[in-house]
């Protein structure tokens, strides 16, 4: 059985017996610091002698008791006179380190191979949905179609009030300025051409990636980083079914095969508002805008776009599902790793949107 520590002051000496551990003083350690407190004020001599165990920690409290100082008489054993001698041999306070130095070649070095480690999970990712689909291809009956109906309804059906708002709201403004310039110029047909092309073929499909990166993204990464801190994931493994194709791969077709039609919709809405302010601005009737449409606009630009539609709704998905998967189990984690998923998912939809600008150059440019 372990001694309690004990402390006792009698004329003038402090007498301690027990065992003086951190295990067996923490029941009372207020307790203690308080007679000590007080046989440091009282006591000339103390007797260490009946002392059975001392470790590190009640050396530093009877350190910190003489104020760093050796009591004028001490009875101690040898092996316990050691221990003191250790805390007393440490300094009062530990050096400050230096400041660490700023090295622009290693901060740029660590930002590389956290992007290239990034890269090679999304890659990994993309493996393994490619996997999960072959093997879907071979047990259709496996296809996970509610998962799949319920992804399309919330990031496509959801999402097409605010999107036609925003459209819309573009379609009025582009067509505002616009006219504003053409007016002066007397060049107020070309109009028609300005609102196509930048509509159909890149504000279009651009505004939709951004505007669904921040929506239907950013709650793709939360839901996954949500099942990370419930263990659910962990769950999933238990019982033998792959994450990848339960939670990752319905996200990414759903948001893929929902994005071109998301676009469509929001170029029409946008074209509806940029007729609207033509007819107010300029006095261009809607019949005109219409029927000249289709000839200054080629309609390969409506496929530039459904094409951007369906990569940016695939990129963002993805990024989606890979910083979702990264989430640790705390909350630190879940929003730190929600807000690089925005982020990350809008600087790769306009990287994307440069490559389709730099391979598409050629078509669907109207010749005059």
């Amino acid at each position: 059985m372990i001694d309690p520590p004990r402390l006792q002051v009698e004329s003038g000496q402090a007498v301690l017996s027990g065992h003086w551990t951190l295990a067996a003083m923490l029941p009372e350690l207020a307790a203690l610091r308080q007679q000590l407190n007080v046989a440091g004020e009282e006591a000339r001599r103390w007797d260490l002698s009946r002392l059975e165990r001392l470790d590190s920690a009640a050396a530093v409290l009877l350190w910190r008791t003489w104020r760093n100082a050796w009591p004028a008489a001490l009875d101690i054993s040898p092996l316990h006179r050691q221990v003191l001698e250790r805390v007393a041999d440490l300094p009062p306070t530990l050096p400050a380190g230096a400041p660490p130095r700023f090295n622009p070649v290693e901060v740029l070095g660590s930002q590389v191979l956290r992007l290239l480690a990034h890269a090679r999970g999304m890659v990994a990712l993309f493996g393994q949905v490619l996997l999960d689909l072959v093997y879907l291809v071979r047990h259709p009956r496996e296809f996970p179609l509610r998962e799949l109906s319920a992804n399309i309804y919330k990031a496509g059906a959801q999402a097409l009030p605010v999107t036609a708002l925003v459209g819309f709201l573009i379609g009025v403004t582009l067509s505002y300025l616009s006219a504003l310039q053409l007016r002066s110029l007397g060049a107020d047909v070309f109009i028609v051409n300005i609102l196509g092309i930048s509509i159909i073929r890149e504000l279009g499909p651009v505004l939709v990636a951004v505007m669904v990166a921040g929506r239907s993204g950013s709650a793709m990464t939360a839901q996954i980083g949500v099942m990370r801190v419930t263990e659910e994931i962990d769950a999933l493994s238990v019982m033998g079914v792959s994450r990848s194709q339960r939670v990752a791969l319905p996200k990414i077709i759903g948001l893929t095969l929902a994005m071109p039609l998301i676009v469509l919709w929001t170029s029409a809405v946008a074209l509806l508002g940029g007729m609207l302010a033509a007819m107010l601005q300029l006095d261009l009737s809607l019949h005109y805008f219409i029927e000249s449409l289709p000839r200054t606009v080629p309609v390969a630009n409506v496929y530039i776009g459904l094409g951007k539609g369906v990569v940016f709704g695939f990129v963002v998905a993805l990024v989606a599902c890979h910083f979702g998967l990264r989430v640790r189990p705390d909350t630190e984690s879940l929003s730190t790793n929600t807000t690089r998923s925005v982020v990350t998912a809008i600087t790769s939809v306009i990287l994307v949107d440069a490559l389709f600008a730099i391979f598409t150059r050629h078509l669907g440019v109207p010749t005059l």
